[in-house]
């Protein structure tokens, strides 16, 4: 046996992806959560930003059939990014996507099996006293409406209502006959749908504990791993499970594309909007009595290049963090498009625009239309919730020659993914001081609650029609998981700080580059360092501005 899993390459492995120690687990974390909340769906909504805003389509009896914010956004992350004719998505900065598709794959798993349970239950004690299931969920109905009306009298109307067909069921119970199929037929209609309501109560709320357990674990640092068995095939027939795992290294892949999109005021996608400009644009002249050695931008960002990878290295010891330098492709598109396109062909593999068409790009294209080269130092800090970004960009035009820096920051993930779960409680008078309040647990799960999952139990294997039914979340466009969800970087202090502070060195250490690059190629860099220190002097003190919107 062990021979033949040698052999065919394929085994049970490891089912509990681990996440990798690259700094990113708490952004990564927070949004992995929202597979595992109740909340209701509508409090997605409270995280859209300016730019991005999360559609809710209301399904025909959203009532009966609502989903949970869990629910809708496990359902629409996975149909995403893992669906077979999916769109392009934009890498997640500081996130890994795959984790996050893993956790929602892993709470779908354990909803699955509560709604296999719910199902035989609601057969055994519904389908079979089917009157009595009908009668019971119209009352319900009917109370759920009366109660959500704001006028008391309607309120109340539902309360009796409920009791009232309690009695009935009572007295039908206790004044039939007890001879006869019908007699009996009729008792066990009234009763089956309450047994099977009391033991679809405990697999509700086993199944609710279990996700606010996973919930709690990975906003705590637990490392709460995704258990999703059904993508690693111990056979080569499993094909759904060949499938899930390709789909899940080319999320992975994709990720790591080096071509990031500009799309107007939104700034580069993924890599928040640009709040910073620094400009150094002068004549190339040659110094007095020497000829001036030629040279292309590629060779100058090169000497940008080595020089930003040594910023870790200072003087004072002071946790100065490493940056990824990085050099990228930026395509333009539309600030209202709804997606992108990379680039195919034979200079792209897995993603990546090759090295010598990087080269070919940075020397070539610096005016009119086509993919400009940058050349990007990124910070990942607070634990992946601040992803700041300079972007370096060299261009030659005639004889002038400019070097660009531009400052780009996300901010962190909005403070909706970073709750925890809380039990749920209601206000109510003191018994004796009625002018005083008190605060009472009530249950994780209501009847409501409980009916609701059991009716959509059995309509989870063919999501189309619950979606029709319950409604849906679209999710917004063009998407990647971490910008679309970004909260104000500049309403916190310590975050605007960093990003004001990190703009110095790096404008720096550019002009340091460009200076020593020029002396050696025999140019007078006498303008060029008189620039360098005024903007030198003017970073000292630097202020976030939309440098992605121009006035007219």
């Amino acid at each position: 046996m062990g021979a033949e899993v040698a052999i065919d390459g394929f085994g049970p492995g490891a089912q509990i992806p681990l996440q990798g120690g690259s700094g990113l687990t708490g952004a990564t974390n927070a949004l992995a959560s929202a597979a595992y909340r109740d909340s209701p769906l509508e409090t997605i909504q409270e995280a859209d930003n300016e730019h991005y805003k999360t559609t809710l389509k209301k399904g025909k009896w959203e009532k009966l059939f609502r989903p949970d914010l869990g629910e809708a956004f496990s359902r629409a992350v996975q149909v995403r990014m893992l669906g077979g004719g999916r769109k392009a998505l934009i890498q997640s900065f500081g996130a890994e996507p795959q984790p996050v598709v893993e956790h929602c794959l892993a709470a779908t798993r354990i909803r699955r099996r509560r709604d296999v349970k719910l199902t035989l239950i609601t057969f055994v004690c519904g389908v079979l006293f089917l009157p009595g299931l009908l009668l019971w969920l119209g009352v319900i109905h009917l109370r759920r409406t009366a109660a959500g009306s704001e006028n008391r009298k309607t309120s109340l109307i539902g309360t009796v209502l409920l009791w009232a067909a309690a009695l009935v069921a009572v007295l039908i119970l206790l004044r039939l006959p007890y001879d006869g199929l019908l007699p009996n037929y009729l008792r066990a209609m009234l009763v089956a749908p309450v047994v099977g309501w009391y033991l679809a109560s405990r697999v509700c709320l086993n199944a609710a504990v279990d996700l606010r357990e996973r919930w709690t674990g990975l906003l705590s640092g637990g490392g709460v791993g995704a258990h999703v068995p059904e993508s690693v095939p111990t056979d080569p027939g499993e094909k759904s499970a060949e499938e899930l795992r390709l789909n899940l290294e080319k999320l992975s892949a994709e990720q790591q594309s080096n071509v990031v999109f500009y799309a107007g005021p939104k700034g580069i996608l993924g890599l928040g909007t640009r709040w910073g400009s620094w400009t150094l644009a002068e004549e190339l002249v040659p110094v007095d009595g020497l000829e001036m050695h030629d040279f292309r931008a590629w060779d100058l960002v090169r000497k940008i290049h080595d020089q930003l990878t040594l910023l870790e290295r200072g003087s004072l010891k002071t946790g100065f963090p490493k940056p990824t330098v990085k050099h990228w492709i930026v395509s333009p598109v539309g600030e209202g498009a709804d997606e992108v396109t990379r680039p195919e062909g034979d200079n792209v593999v897995h993603f990546q625009v090759k090295p010598h068409e990087i080269q070919r790009i940075c020397n070539e294209q610096q005016f009119g239309a086509g993919n400009r080269h940058y050349l990007g130092v990124q910070f990942i800090l607070w634990d992946g919730n601040v992803v700041l970004t300079m972007m370096v960009t060299v261009t030659s035009l005639h004889h002038t020659l400019r070097i660009e820096v531009t400052g780009h920051a996300l901010g962190p993930v909005h403070g909706l993914f970073t709750t925890k779960p809380k039990a749920k409680t209601k206000e109510v008078s003191k018994t004796v001081r009625f002018w005083e309040t008190k605060e009472i647990q009530q249950p994780l799960l209501g009847t409501d609650d409980i009916v609701r999952l059991a009716v959509r139990a059995p309509l989870t294997w063919y999501p189309p029609v619950l979606e029709f039914l319950g409604g849906k979340m679209t999710l917004p466009e063009p998407f990647g998981l971490r910008h679309v969800w970004a909260g104000p970087l500049w309403k916190n202090r310590f975050m605007a700080d960093d990003a004001i502070r990190m703009a110095t060195p790096v404008l720096r250490a550019v002009h340091t580059a460009t200076i020593r690059f020029l002396d050696a190629h025999n140019v007078d860099t006498e303008r060029f360092t008189s620039r360098s220190l005024v903007l030198g002097g003017g970073v000292q003190d630097p202020g976030p501005k939309k440098a992605d919107v121009y006035e007219a």
